[in-house]
């Protein structure tokens, strides 16, 4: 008969106490699952080729809150209410891959392409200067998302010097970028 791995059978005395269950949880919690800055999935050093599991990756992507206490920040893959997993990510959680345009002249919307395929218009007043001179975004009314090269190149039409800094112009409006 097969043997379980060592730590996942009862003790001897029968049930696991609260504090081994605990232990238990958060050690299967360790998914060897990492987000690379580029956008990219890896387990466990191997890159995550296939498209259908990065995109269902993405979906299942939350950010633990408050009430995770030491985990606080941590971000996971969720299956349901109680069960998810570790992940760790390198930089952002999403790439902007590139920007499309719709529109003429200052009314002009830009939408961005993530990562995970989706595709929404852009939060102009939360783009900011990161790491390297990258652009980021907020993205999905909560997570943080770092520009490819290729879509930062596609805002330099919309983007203007001001004072000391930068300005976006898009949607009839005009928007700092912090950092910059």
């Amino acid at each position: 008969p097969a043997q379980a791995p060592q730590g996942l059978m009862a003790s001897a005395e029968g049930e696991r106490s609260p504090a081994e269950l605990a232990e238990l949880v958060e050690r299967l919690r360790q998914s060897g699952l990492r987000l690379d800055k580029e956008g990219s999935w890896w387990h466990e050093g191997s890159r995550v080729e296939h498209p259908g599991l990065a995109r269902a990756f993405h979906r299942w992507l939350e950010q633990l809150g408050p009430e995770a206490g030491e985990h606080a920040g941590r971000f996971i893959l969720r299956l349901d209410a109680e069960r998810y997993c570790y992940v760790d990510v390198d930089d952002a959680p999403y790439v902007v891959r590139t920007v499309e345009r719709e529109g003429e002249g200052s009314e002009t919307r830009l939408f961005a392409l993530l990562s995970d395929e989706s595709r929404e218009e852009l939060d102009y007043g939360s783009l900011r200067v990161g790491a390297d001179d990258a652009l980021y975004c907020t993205v999905k009314l909560r997570f943080s998302a770092r520009f490819a090269r290729q879509a930062q190149a596609l805002l330099a039409d919309f983007i203007d010097g001001q004072g000391e800094g930068f300005v976006l112009r898009a949607a009839g409006r005009q928007f700092e970028i912090l950092g910059s």
